[in-house]
């Protein structure tokens, strides 16, 4: 019978909170810390039986703990998101065959689409968690600030474009090899499936119709506050 890992990862510096919070995952919202709505959909869903926590330090590590459900290891987090994932992956159980991997600064996460996500990936050994990009996007010339340069703008054809979300989940055998390429490469990847990607292993879209955003300025916190308040009070 296979099992699954779900990778929690909490070890985030949030320096584009400009210092409103102290730690985002563990801020206050609608009454919980944003790390146990995560938590608490990934325990409600039944879809994994193991977790690895990634943390940053000690302090966060036993906070932490008080929402996460078992069994459960704590992992210390890297210096970037890829060096947390890799560090998470080489910590699991030899008998795992599907992960998870989770940002849980997007506390709005629900257990059904986590039940969906876990099928899919029996079928696909890769898939993740996307909407439709529905705003017009311009590519823009570079500069080496990363400020749009002088120069003509190509628009992107919007309907071939997906924003990616966490859940992502893969086959732990794949995952682990597209983490081991990236490293050996010397690459830098925003996402998980930018690492498989880079095996030429192709990755379904799991259509989100919910909102799912993920928690990264300080005004995020009033919008995920209302959405969360709004869904309890609708029961959903």
């Amino acid at each position: 019978m296979s099992r699954t890992a779900a990778i929690l990862l909490a070890a985030g510096q949030g320096r584009r909170m400009r210092e409103a919070v102290a730690d985002k995952i563990l801020a206050p919202l609608a009454g919980r810390p944003v790390f146990a709505y995560s938590a608490a959909a990934f325990a409600a869903s039944g879809v994994a039986d193991f977790y690895v926590v990634v943390h940053r330090d000690a302090r966060q590590s036993l906070e932490l703990s008080c929402y996460t459900p078992t069994p459960a290891l704590f992992v210390k987090g890297g210096r970037t998101r890829q060096d947390s994932v890799a560090n998470a992956l080489a910590a699991l159980p030899d008998d795992v065959d599907y992960v998870f991997i989770h940002d849980c600064a997007r506390p709005l996460i629900r257990p059904e689409q986590l039940a969906a996500l876990l099928k899919a990936v029996r079928r696909e050994d890769a898939v993740v968690l996307a909407h439709r990009v529905t705003d017009t996007i311009k590519q823009a010339p570079r500069t080496r600030s990363g400020a749009p340069g002088r120069g003509p703008a190509a628009t992107l054809d919007r309907a071939r474009l997906w924003a990616m979300e966490t859940p992502q989940v893969f086959a732990r055998g794949l995952v682990t090899r597209a983490y081991a390429a990236v490293q050996r490469r010397g690459r830098c990847i925003t996402d998980d499936a930018q690492a498989v990607e880079l095996l030429g292993h192709p990755v379904a879209f799991l259509e989100n119709p919910h909102l799912n955003p993920k928690l990264t300025a300080p005004g995020d916190l009033a919008l995920l506050e209302f959405l969360l308040r709004r869904a309890a009070a609708l029961n959903l």
